[in-house]
């Protein structure tokens, strides 16, 4: 078995986004409704690409995974902030592939300058639900996420209301007079 991790290219586009219809169509992991169209979601791509990592991780030559990262807050004062997501195809988790990804872009992150890493994850108003369970909150938190704050009932997908937690991750030191952060960098 072969495993590798590298920079995703448009290329890559239609695998990505057959990874992430499966979410939109059949859980409430992400709450959007409808699959982008594969130019829309090429679009942002590119414009992820232009500033921060686009990562993919294959096995055995085909794409099991993607993650991104983005701005935080789009202000300049939050610069040294970014959210991270991660998608797997939804055959391939529980393997270690999530895990290798996220710890691969969280080192590019850490090489451009970042410091806090946030990520955004629904979860279920009450109990686990055939949309959606505790998965990417129990995955961040074995990654040393820590929830910070939580919005309740908030995203309404499937006729059911859902909660939706915010994690976070330091990842470098906070100076008095801190460097600026080198986005683009590959």
């Amino acid at each position: 078995m072969s495993v590798v991790v590298r920079d995703a290219n448009m290329e890559d586009a239609e695998r990505i986004l057959e990874i992430y219809a499966y979410y939109v169509e059949n859980t409430a992991i992400t709450f959007e409704y409808n699959v982008p169209a594969l130019s829309e979601f090429q679009n942002r791509m590119k414009n992820t690409k232009s500033r921060y990592p686009y990562l993919v991780v294959e096995k055995d030559g085909v794409i099991q995974g993607y993650a991104y990262a983005g701005p935080f807050v789009g202000r300049a004062a939050y610069g040294w902030s970014c959210e991270m997501t991660v998608y797997l195809d939804h055959t391939a988790q529980k393997c270690g592939l999530g895990r290798m990804i996220y710890e691969a872009l969280e080192d590019r992150l850490k090489k451009m300058g970042i410091l806090n890493l946030y990520a955004c994850i629904g979860c279920p108003a009450g109990d686990e639900d055939e949309y959606l369970n505790r998965n990417s909150a129990d995955f961040h938190a074995h990654l040393g996420f820590e929830e910070i704050g939580e919005f309740h009932k908030c995203g309404y997908k499937f006729g059911r209301w859902y909660n939706m937690i915010w994690v976070e991750k330091i990842i470098g030191e906070h100076q008095p007079e801190q460097p600026p952060v080198k986005f683009g960098l590959k």
